[in-house]
């Protein structure tokens, strides 16, 4: 039997709760699970300690017969030092969409053409200056 460490919703619609359980991975979401391991309150801040609740004894156990914690389970477990940290890439999200690059681009190229317009009036001047003390 494939078991699974996930989080099983609950709570009213726009107030969302959920449960930290163990349970089949073929079975629903929301549906049956074997023992309820925690609880998940996302509405809390995230510095409070009622927002993660965990039974560690009973997770350990879990663990130990091979059950996979969920990506969001996970990491609620390297938070609480249970789990080593694992390293995540998503190299795209910092990266910005095409209107954004579109706008700085823009605004480089005006960045560059003002810098130039202010560079060539100060060059002539000097220039004009040594020819007038000759």
């Amino acid at each position: 039997m494939a078991m699974k460490i996930r989080l099983a919703r609950g709570g009213s619609k726009k107030r969302p709760f959920y449960a930290i359980v163990a349970a089949d991975s073929r079975m629903p979401r929301d549906g049956r699970f074997i023992e309820k391991l925690g609880t998940y309150n996302p509405m809390l801040p995230k510095d409070s300690e009622e927002r993660v609740k965990m039974n560690m004894e009973r997770v350990k156990y879990w663990l130990g017969e091979g059950a996979q914690p969920t990506d969001r389970v996970s990491r609620m477990l390297e938070a609480a030092g249970e789990l080593p940290k694992k390293e995540r890439s998503n190299p795209k999200k910092g990266t910005p969409g095409k209107a954004a690059q579109a706008r700085a681009d823009e605004k480089a190229e005006k960045a560059k053409a003002a810098e130039e317009a202010a560079n060539a009036p100060a060059e002539e001047p000097a220039a004009e200056e040594a020819a007038a003390e000759e």
